[in-house]
């Protein structure tokens, strides 16, 4: 009673995002009521592996213990104080934190509460950095094709999904677009060297033309998760470095979904020891339990925003719970279990084992392509193998997968029909192991019925 209570309540007052709401007034969903380790648990008590990670954001789990306490501690002093003309004992120890670990260069901390407004502020910097440097006239971006930067507006100008963005599109400012190194659909083969080289040879070719006006090329590295858990051949962001330099052009990296060690390193740009100009976080900045961003820039990006106070170069940006209290608190706990628990290395055999467990994938009839980074995987499914044929939008097959993993006790969560695991780090590799056998069932009983 209690669940249909709920249910009832939910569909008579609730606007879900992402969410087609007509449908949701008669699908089922579980109504999540508490958390345990790596997973979630329902109003019946049912339990379900944490698969996506509440979104991509959870790290050590649910009720860690180090988190909880952090944050209680915190309570005890204060919830929030502004940031406007005020500082506090926690923001600064985390950005303490934050520049030690960050790729080598990124010093300076600007806080914020969501991906999509860190990607903002980078945006805003970028902008602000090239008036103030003698140069307005460099106030466009570059971006990659299927990109997703987050859903503000700024942040939906340099995104490149058309299913989320084609109807903003009046709202936007232009952008010039590179071409995605998507291997699996790309036009003339699926040779990972010769995708690389002919995606940097566009993106190479946009900046010469167009660098002069050109502020930044902004990019996910490694990993364009929201299009689809699409994979950058080894070398990319290195030379993505390279040419931004050479053409004198801001380099702005979106690690909101890669940071924090989902790509098996700290961040991304680790894989390659790529420092950006400009670099966005969230998600897993809290181990998921708090709302906070952070925009990290470099000393010479900071230096173009001093001067005297009637010269107006102050960044003038800002929001109300910018690097609140509580949310701190639960980041330099976070990080600090990473340091003790040694959860990197303890990763890489999680790995390991996800990339073998998922070669068996390939004997689904209907899974495409299989693209993993770390702990981030996509796994496209496709009406027929030899054409590389998509499905149906109306045949919601990603859905249906979903739906029948639910049942058998795990929260997946797809992008139209690629399914898409990102657990905490912390799961063990005995639920590791479940989690992927109830992925394979799930996709073999849903296509099977095609």
């Amino acid at each position: 009673m209690k669940t249909k209570t709920l249910i009832a309540k939910d569909r008579k007052y609730l606007w879900h995002p992402f969410t087609q709401m007509q449908d949701w007034q008669t699908e089922e969903f579980p109504v999540i009521e508490k958390g345990d380790g790596c997973y979630l648990i329902d109003t019946e008590g049912r339990r379900y592996l944490d698969g996506v990670s509440s979104l991509w954001c959870n790290v050590h789990g649910h009720k860690v213990k180090e988190l909880d306490r952090a944050i209680k501690k915190q309570l005890q002093k204060i919830s929030h104080t502004t940031f406007l003309g005020l500082t506090h004992p926690t923001a600064i120890e985390l950005a303490e934190k934050l520049a030690a670990i960050a790729p080598k260069g990124l010093t300076r901390v600007f806080y914020s509460d969501s991906g999509s407004e860190a990607v903002e502020i980078a945006l805003k910097m970028a902008f602000q950095y090239w008036a103030q440097k003698g140069h307005p006239e460099k106030k466009k971006f570059a971006r990659l094709e299927n990109a997703y930067h987050g859903d503000t507006l700024g942040a939906v100008s340099v995104g490149g999904i058309d299913l989320f963005h084609q109807i903003y599109k009046p709202l936007l400012f232009n952008t010039f677009a590179i071409p995605s190194p998507y291997r699996y659909r790309w036009e003339t083969g699926s040779d990972p060297e010769k995708v690389k080289n002919e995606s940097l040879n566009s993106m190479e070719e946009i900046l010469r033309e167009h660098h002069q006006e050109i502020a930044a090329f902004v990019m996910e590295p490694l990993m364009q998760g929201a299009a689809g858990m699409i994979d950058q051949p080894t070398g990319y962001i290195s030379r993505a470095r390279e040419l931004t330099r050479k053409y004198n052009t801001l380099l702005i990296f979106d690690e909101v979904a890669t940071g924090f060690g989902r790509t098996g390193e700290m961040f991304a740009a680790d894989h390659e020891s790529v420092t950006p100009d400009i670099m966005a976080v969230a998600k897993g900045i809290t181990g998921g339990y708090l709302p906070l961003a952070a925009t990290l820039a470099t000393e010479e990006v900071y230096d173009a925003f001093l001067g005297r106070y009637e010269e107006f170069k102050a960044f003038f940006h800002g929001h109300t719970y910018t690097a609140n209290p509580l949310a701190c608190a639960a980041a330099i706990a976070n990080l600090e279990i990473f340091e003790k628990q040694k959860t990197l290395e303890k990763l890489q055999p999680k790995i390991r084992l996800i990339k073998k467990r998922l070669e068996g994938f390939y004997k689904l009839k209907c899974v495409g392509d299989i693209r993993q980074c770390g702990i981030m995987v996509g796994i496209e499914l496709v009406r027929d193998k030899a054409t590389k044929e998509p499905f149906d939008a109306k045949e919601k097959v990603g859905v249906r997968v979903i739906e029948r993993a639910r049942k058998k006790g795990a929260i997946l969560r797809p992008l139209g029909s690629v399914i898409v695991l990102m657990p905490p780090l912390a799961m063990t590799e005995r639920e590791l192991d479940r989690l992927l056998d109830i992925t394979y069932d799930s996709i073999e009983e849903t296509t099977n019925k095609r």
